[in-house]
């Protein structure tokens, strides 16, 4: 159920305040709410079952979402503002003006994520991201091929971000998470559930990626843009395994080699 406001200000109200403050994301972020923006994915959003709070948009693009705004379980507010009016409001250019704010969702475990999800497992754990472009663009390719759960470390930028959810297209909102406080003990965890830890890493034990096994129970795990891997989190990996590239290129960006591992992974099992 929804009902509509027409504004032409982000004024005082509380409700509008996440819009009003997009630029001081860790503020969200204190409050466990994010901010979706995109037609398609506030669309995947109201797909979805993320408590939605409130959505702003102009005029013209409310008929496309009604379907899906009366369906919500929620009271749910939505502001209609010219596009024009809400670019000065949020102090940037938008450029479809299609937005919602949203709740996080409730924390999962580890021992839930491992419950629930079928083998042979394919999960995907973050040490230490902080671009949330990245962040986005790994979540929407660990959607593209199969990972059941993600797992971010304690150094890891939260993957509710908006750049993040935006960059994700909306995948986010069928990834199952675990926000871990302590990422090597979540990795023992796994190993010791029988869920091979395999970091993507260069070193001189490194495999390759066609040498490693990734048929069975497995978590690839990927480190930060500058510095890759902590070495609390490469000693905690069962496995070191790099791609082959040219030698004078050491490195790719972190989300790129991520749908590398990934489509590797997904090949080995027979899904490509």
């Amino acid at each position: 159920m929804f009902h509509v406001h027409h504004i032409d200000t982000l004024d005082d109200s509380p409700d509008l305040a996440p819009y009003r403050t997009m630029r001081r994301p860790l503020g969200h972020v204190k409050d466990r709410l994010f901010v979706a923006e995109g037609d398609k994915v506030v669309q995947r959003l109201l797909e979805s079952d993320f408590e939605v709070i409130s959505a702003i948009m102009p005029e013209n693009c409310l008929a496309a979402l009604e379907p899906l705004l009366h369906a919500r379980p929620e009271n749910l507010p939505v502001y209609i503002v010219p596009l024009r009016e809400l670019d000065k409001m949020v102090g940037f250019h938008l450029y479809q003006g299609v937005m919602a704010v949203a709740r996080f969702p409730t924390p999962l475990s580890l021992d839930q994520i491992l419950a629930r999800s079928p083998q042979p497992r394919l999960l995907l754990a973050l040490d230490g991201l902080a671009n949330a472009e990245n962040l986005g663009v790994i979540i929407r390719n660990a959607a593209a091929f199969g990972v059941q759960a993600l797992i971010t470390g304690e150094t890891c930028a939260t993957p509710y971000l908006r750049r993040s959810v935006r960059n994700s297209m909306g995948t986010i909102f069928k990834l199952p998470v675990v926000e871990s406080p302590d990422l090597v003990a979540a990795l023992r965890a796994l190993r010791a559930a029988g869920v091979k830890c395999v970091a993507a890493h260069g070193s001189a034990r490194a495999l390759t990626l066609s040498q490693c096994d990734l048929r069975g129970d497995c978590c690839i795990v990927l480190g930060s843009e500058g510095h890759g891997l902590s070495p609390a989190a490469l000693e905690a990996c069962d496995e070191h395994v790099s791609i082959p590239m040219a030698l004078d290129v050491d490195s790719i960006n972190v989300s790129n080699a991520s749908a590398v591992f990934l489509y590797e992974a997904a090949r080995q099992r027979g899904r490509m």
